[in-house]
């Protein structure tokens, strides 16, 4: 089996119950909210589909977006889309890159790199990164 989403890093938001926890991303589904389709087994604490397909409901806390990962083998893609206004770029960009899961981090800052030249040409897109991960 690989290697838990989240390791051992008791601060991190993932819940402790969290199938972030225990297998690695793209074994678990991410749901918005807990819903009728992935109901609470109170046997083991976790919420499953009716396939077995594990589901964590707090996609804000381990930084993935929802999708069905496992249970329809969605592939893990983040888009970036900037503000119209330049001066919401870092916030926008400090917000997304703190809150994603460090599997995303690479795909988003080549995304938000190529975003800000196209968008925004008078910004250096280092420098705004820079900023934005500060």
């Amino acid at each position: 089996m690989a290697d838990p989403f989240v390791t051992g890093d008791i601060h991190h938001r993932a819940c402790g119950i969290c199938p972030s926890r225990r297998y690695p991303v793209g074994k678990f589904d991410v749901f918005e909210r807990p819903t009728k389709e992935c109901p609470f087994n109170p046997s083991d604490g976790h919420r499953y589909l009716s396939d077995g397909t594990p589901v964590c409901v707090h996609p804000e806390k381990v930084g993935l977006p929802a999708g069905r990962y496992m249970s329809m083998d969605m592939p893990l893609t983040v888009e970036v889309r900037l503000p119209d206004d330049a001066s919401e770029v870092v916030p926008y960009l400090r917000e997304l890159l703190h809150g994603a899961a460090p599997v995303l981090l690479e795909d988003l800052i080549e995304q938000a790199s190529a975003e800000i030249r196209r968008v925004f040409p008078a910004l250096d897109p280092l420098a705004t990164l820079r900023r934005a991960l500060s």
